[in-house]
C-alpha cells in the first residue's frame, strides 16, 4: 500500500516500453541542454550579496532561473542585453540549483529563500522572474503555492513545459524532475488547477512552433497570461533570441 507521500508523488500513467523515438527523445531533453562553460558560468552567477547602490526606484531585482540540465551561464546574453538596457549587475540574480530535484518538495523552496535573500540585500519590495524550461514549473511553484504571489510583480516563461511536455517521459523512470515535467504529474496538474496565473503578478510567456524540447508546443501559454510566439526557434534559442530578448525587456518595463 502506498504510503501519504508515495502517493502525492505517484507517476502518471507509464508507458509500457521506451521505443526508439523516446529513447531519442531522452537524448534531446539530457544533451540537448549544453551547460554553460565554468568561465561562463562563473561569470554569471550572481550572489545576492551585491551592493544595491545605484538601484533604479522603479525597477525591480530580475531573478534569472534557468532549465533543466543547465546552469547559470545560459543567462549570458540575456543579462548582456539588460545591462545595454539600463540594468546594473546589482539588479540582476542568477539562481543555481540541482535541476534533478523536486518542483514542489525542494526547488520552489529554495528559489523562495534566494527571492528573500536578494530582497534583503536590494532593499526591493518586488523581483521580477524570468524562467526558461524546467525553470518555469520551479518559479512557477513559488508563486501558487509559495507565497511568490505577493513578492513577485513580472513573471516570464521562455518555452516553458507549463503544461508538460512528453519528452521528460523518456527519463522519468530514474529522475524526479523529469517526473515533474510528464504531462498529467502532480506538478503540473496542481499549477494548471484552478487559476493558471493567480494573484496581481503580470504573466508573460514566449514560445516556439518548432521547439524540439517542449512537445506539444502548446504547452508553453497560459490562460491569464500574454503569451507571444516567436517564430521558428529551438528550445534553447530563444535565450539568444533579439526579438525575443526586446519582448522579455519590453514586458518587464510594463
Amino acid at each position: 500500500m502506498l504510503t501519504a507521500r508515495q502517493g502525492l508523488r505517484a507517476l502518471p500513467p507509464l508507458p509500457a516500453l521506451l521505443t526508439l523515438p523516446l529513447l531519442l527523445a531522452l537524448l534531446t531533453l539530457c544533451l540537448a541542454l549544453p551547460a554553460a562553460s565554468p568561465a561562463q558560468a562563473s561569470a554569471a552567477q550572481a550572489s545576492p550579496v551585491q551592493a544595491s547602490a545605484g538601484r533604479a526606484a522603479s525597477r525591480n531585482p530580475v531573478v534569472l532561473v534557468h532549465g533543466y540540465n543547465a546552469d547559470p551561464g545560459v543567462w549570458g546574453a540575456l543579462r548582456a542585453d539588460l545591462r545595454a538596457a539600463g540594468y546594473t549587475d546589482a539588479e540582476l540574480f542568477s539562481f543555481g540549483y540541482d535541476t534533478h530535484r523536486s518542483v514542489n518538495e525542494v526547488l520552489a523552496g529554495r528559489l523562495g529563500a534566494y527571492v528573500d535573500q536578494v530582497r534583503r540585500e536590494t532593499g526591493a519590495a518586488e523581483v521580477d522572474v524570468v524562467s526558461h524550461s524546467f525553470g518555469s514549473l520551479v518559479s512557477r511553484w513559488y508563486v501558487k503555492f509559495g507565497g511568490g504571489a505577493t513578492v513577485v510583480d513580472h513573471w516570464v516563461s521562455l518555452a516553458g513545459p507549463n503544461r508538460g511536455t512528453s519528452t521528460a517521459w523518456a527519463c522519468a523512470l530514474w529522475d524526479q524532475a523529469c517526473r515533474d515535467m510528464t504531462p498529467g504529474s502532480y506538478v503540473v496538474k496542481n499549477l494548471n488547477s484552478g487559476d493558471e496565473t493567480p494573484g496581481a503578478v503580470k504573466y508573460a510567456t514566449f514560445w516556439s512552433g518548432c521547439d524540439e524540447v517542449v512537445n506539444p508546443d502548446d504547452s508553453v501559454p497560459l490562460t491569464g497570461a500574454t503569451n507571444t510566439p516567436v517564430g521558428c526557434l529551438g528550445h534553447n534559442d530563444l535565450l539568444g533570441d533579439d526579438g525575443t530578448s526586446a519582448g522579455v525587456r519590453a514586458f518587464l518595463g510594463s
